[in-house]
């Protein structure tokens, strides 16, 4: 009994081997860790590891029940063989992996084939085997399948066993070459196979845990990646963004060169043969052009899969995947190699970068919808300021044209100045303090005009801040909004004050009037743009609130503080240069 385990336990070692080689398939790599599969994958499970199976058998040891037994049991002389073997190893691994009726499919093959090659227990045996596979199936999924404890795994595969010599002392004939059978063979069975299955469940977990770490590598790759190229793709694919890209694309992975293409040329070849791929060179190669045309990747494996015209060309293989913008093919992204065999995690690689490449170039493409609409918001603002503001200044300048023509004259010149400003500010994402406050004083020179001795205006600001950054028609609807709803509507006029000033971070600036005040309510229309006042009110305070946070945050956003008859002050903040500007998203 004990050389019967031995020489068992050494034909087990030809079983892990062929196991070993059978995790290397990548089909049956990719079905370790999956629950579900399609209908041709479990064909493959069921043929490959009845297959299996069938090795086991064929690797068995062959056990005369008449020779060999009767010396030591006694029992009538017979020449009825019966095999030692480990086939059930590659059944329940089958049941494991693909559940009940793959282990049960599984193990009607080997059963079938165990069947045919005769002996005493061959129906026993056969049986035995396709019930061991059910049986393995439903421990699988019971048992959460390959991520099952040896010590579980070695306990179920030594119960499977146990069955099997059940089911020959039950069904095989003689019963006592069964009897006999049984004890010369039941132990070194049942601890060899259960041995070989614990073996077997190590090495898929291995293969798991391989899988996974390879995963965690492609992942963290990627996150870099994707770090890195975000600043350069949200601003588009052109020549520059891709060189950049290409760069640190070739720092983070293991590749001999990285080329990023638009449609119709190279923009950036970053690694060995940039003398053969300049940028701008027009794109030659079939295989970037079938890319380009149907959106599929390309994989080259060899050096005359790659078609490269350098008969010199150092490449050996290359992964072409394409960059999309939803549906529409922008360009395409090339990964060669020196001396490399492709593989799973490469190509993995290859679909996340472009995955992840046009995800951004789409962000791209919302950001510049996002300046336009940025760019209409501000012509809106000046459409609603422009036309009545226009004809009372006119109508002013006309009823001081004979009394005080150098008061006309100088209306009519800051006036000019007025306008020139707005048009300039529609083509501008910023502009400086200072040049702000010179809008709002040729408003102001205005509006004093209009409005006589009752308008007194009053400029608080700091030198140190004049040349902060702002986004244009930030102060001028404040301006504006205080005049006609916080000042006309008080008998007597009244101040304006506008501060400017440095704080921890950047700048404070405050619109502060003395007028009549807003309620809560009406500040909660104001910055939410619902007030159904005249042009400059609810509307370009709701427009300069949502500017100033969709470019800096939430905390630039307006703050209004007014007391109910005694004046409001609207107070927003500007970070620094040194502080990281957000991209304008008004989406």
């Amino acid at each position: 009994m004990f050389e019967l385990l031995v020489v068992l336990l050494q034909r087990i070692g030809i079983t892990v081997t062929v196991a070993f080689v059978l995790t290397r398939v990548p089909l049956v790599r990719r079905l370790i860790d999956r629950e579900q599969t399609e209908f041709k994958e479990r064909v493959f499970l069921v043929v490959i590891f009845g297959l299996f199976g069938i090795l086991g058998t064929y690797t068995g040891i062959p056990v005369q029940s008449a020779q060999e037994l009767a010396p030591i049991y006694g029992g009538p002389v017979t020449q009825q063989q019966a095999l030692a073997n480990s086939r059930v190893v590659g059944i329940f691994v089958a049941g494991l992996l693909g559940g009940p009726y793959i282990g049960l499919g599984a193990g009607l093959l080997a059963g079938i084939h165990r069947y045919s090659l005769g002996g005493f227990t061959g129906f026993s045996c056969g049986l035995a085997t396709a019930v061991e596979g059910l049986l393995a199936g439903i421990i699988g999924r019971k048992l959460n399948r390959v991520h099952i404890r040896p010590a579980v795994a070695f306990t179920a595969g030594a119960l499977l066993e146990a069955l099997q010599m059940v089911i020959i002392l039950l069904l095989a004939r003689p019963f006592a070459d069964a009897v006999a059978l049984v004890k010369l063979i039941a132990l070194p069975m049942i601890l060899s196979n259960a041995a070989g299955i614990t073996i077997f469940v190590l090495i898929l977990q291995s293969v798991l845990a391989e899988e996974q770490r390879a995963g965690a590598v492609l992942a963290n790759k990627s996150l870099q990646i994707a770090d890195q190229t975000l600043p350069y793709l949200r601003a588009g694919l052109n020549a520059e963004t891709a060189k950049a890209t290409a760069e640190i694309i070739k720092r983070t992975i293991q590749v001999a060169a990285v080329v990023i293409t638009d449609k119709e040329q190279i923009l950036a070849h970053v690694g060995i043969g940039d003398e053969d791929h300049r940028p701008g060179t027009i794109i030659s190669s079939g295989n970037t052009r079938r890319v380009l045309e149907t959106g599929s990747l390309h994989i080259a494996r060899t050096k005359g899969e790659i078609a490269c015209v350098n008969p010199h060309c150092q490449f050996t293989s290359s992964i072409i995947v394409p960059l999309k913008r939803e549906e529409t093919i922008l360009g395409a992204l090339h990964l060669f190699w020196r001396r490399h065999q492709i593989n799973a995690v490469d190509l993995e690689l290859a679909h996340g970068l472009a995955h992840l490449f046009s995800t951004q170039l789409e962000l791209a493409r919302l950001d510049e919808q996002a300046r336009l609409l940025a760019k209409a918001e501000i012509k809106a603002l000046q459409a609603q300021i422009n036309p009545h503001f226009l004809f009372n200044c006119l109508n002013t300048i006309v009823s001081m044209y004979r009394e005080k023509p150098e008061t006309a004259r100088c209306l009519l010149i800051n006036l000019g100045n007025f306008f020139r400003q707005n048009l300039q500010s529609s083509n501008q994402e910023l502009v400086t303090l200072e040049k702000e406050i010179g809008h709002i004083q040729s408003y102001l020179v205005i509006e004093k005009a209009r409005f006589q001795e009752d308008l007194q205006v009053n400029f608080e600001v700091d030198p140190d801040v004049l040349d902060i950054l702002l986004p244009p028609l930030t102060l001028q609807p404040l301006v504006e909004n205080a005049i006609k709803h916080g000042l006309r509507q008080r008998l007597g006029g009244g101040a304006i004050t506008i501060k400017a000033g440095r704080v921890v971070g950047g700048a404070q600036i405050t619109v502060a009037d003395d007028g009549v005040g807003m309620t809560a309510d009406k500040i909660h229309s104001c910055l939410n743009g619902s007030s159904t006042g005249t042009s400059g009110s609810g509307i370009g305070l709701s427009n300069v609130h949502q500017r100033l946070m969709g470019m800096f945050g939430r905390d630039s956003g307006l703050k209004i503080v007014s007391r109910f008859g005694r004046g409001t002050d609207v107070t927003l903040f500007i970070p620094g240069p040194d502080a990281k500007r957000r991209e304008v998203s008004m989406l």
